[in-house]
């Protein structure tokens, strides 16, 4: 079957894929950058389901808007280094033509090399023998063969280096309980989970076994290498039926920041302002997915509770509390200022001796903020603020 299906039925479901990707691309190549001159001179992007580099109506994806992005800038001009594989000839011969038809693609010091060879076993064991450049690693398998946790963890060893899938929820559902291909779930998942997760789902609802599935993927990747995940899921045209999950995995706090910056932008919709990058109605029983969808009044309340009688800057609050949560920093200060308004927290300079910008009191990074002890209730809290400040 063609492994551009889905994305042949779903144009504006690719494009947003495309569009994370290629964002994520630009923000991660500027952050390394600096420190790559000094090491080795040299940042890759890396796409081993790299596909024929256009979309069915024409729509270009991720390899062509990679190049595009490069060829602006002359550092990624002389710096990037590219692989693209596809086990398909037809798809590779495809992208050659496409990557040569791109304007001033000859402006790139190191010609983009494409390939043409199954992912498996042979290629995992390159990775883990090899130190990589600095590398945005991508893939993008249309079911399950290729994609494991070897996979992945041989390219986020490396310094400077992240990883997005897709997670084609759909087969790897199937896939669970077929012993023919066994194999290849216990290598997404790990021998030992993969058991544990099939025995977990016979008794789950369809809506159960999602998020399930979801849960235990993340959290293997975080029992591994990636200290930092991210999902993003996508629904089918009628919004009844999950099909897909992107998947970032990061060492690193300042690209988990950045992704979920970039997810909360492409998401479909809000609720309360905070972005649903994550469309499972998850529950406490995945617990991160279940905090990935609270919503916004919750965040009030927990940051209440946890941070009870400490005093610490907005920056600290948001760098201490966002991990594995789906909130990004304008979440919190815009909690924060209703706190204050409410006389909730005291902050250090109050409102009336901050900045306003269109006709809103700024929330910066600094300010610092107090948060009562639970059951204080001697005196209201902007009555105290008054006395101190």
């Amino acid at each position: 079957m063609n492994d551009n299906v889905f994305f042949d039925e779903s144009t504006e479901q690719s494009q947003v894929k495309a569009t994370i990707v290629a964002k994520y691309f630009w923000a991660w190549a500027k952050v390394v950058i600096p420190q790559a001159k000094k090491r080795c001179g040299k940042i890759a992007y890396i796409d081993l389901f790299a596909g024929t580099g256009s979309y069915k109506d024409g729509t270009k994806s991720t390899p062509i808007l990679v190049l595009e992005r490069a060829i602006q800038d002359k550092d990624m001009q002389e710096m990037l280094v590219t692989i693209f594989n596809d086990v398909n000839l037809i798809h590779t011969q495809t992208l050659q033509n496409a990557i040569n038809a791109i304007p001033n693609i000859e402006t790139l010091k190191h010609k983009p090399q494409i390939i043409n060879q199954e992912v498996g076993e042979n290629i995992v064991n390159i990775f883990e023998d090899i130190n990589l450049l600095p590398t945005l690693f991508f893939v993008d398998p249309w079911g399950y063969k290729g994609l494991s946790l070897r996979l992945i963890n041989s390219v986020l060893k490396n310094w400077g280096c992240d990883c997005i899938f897709f997670f084609n929820y759909n087969r790897i559902n199937m896939g669970l309980t077929n012993e023919i291909i066994k194999e290849h779930i216990d290598a997404l998942f790990g021998e030992k989970r993969a058991e544990i997760l099939r025995t977990k789902l016979n008794a789950l609802s369809p809506s159960e076994r999602e998020l399930t599935i979801v849960e235990e993927i993340t959290q293997a990747l975080q029992d591994e290498k990636g200290k930092y995940v991210l999902p993003f899921c996508f629904k089918n045209e009628r919004c009844n039926r999950t099909s897909h999950h992107l998947i970032f995995v990061t060492k690193h706090i300042k690209g988990y920041e950045i992704m979920k910056e970039i997810m909360a932008k492409e998401s479909s919709n809000k609720e309360q302002g905070v972005s649903v990058f994550e469309y499972n109605p998850a529950t406490q029983n995945q617990p991160l997915l279940f905090e990935l969808s609270r919503p916004l009044d919750d965040l009030a309340k927990t940051l209440l509770n946890q941070f009870a009688g400490c005093t610490m800057t907005m920056k600290a609050v948001y760098e201490q509390h966002h991990i594995g949560r789906r909130y990004i920093k304008a979440n919190y200060k815009k909690v924060l200022t209703q706190l204050e308004r409410e006389g909730r927290i005291i902050t250090n300079p109050p409102a009336n001796k901050r900045i306003k910008r269109k006709g809103e009191v700024t929330f910066s990074d600094n300010v610092r903020v107090t948060f009562p002890v639970i059951g204080d209730v001697a005196k209201p809290v902007n009555q105290i603020q008054e006395h101190l400040f």
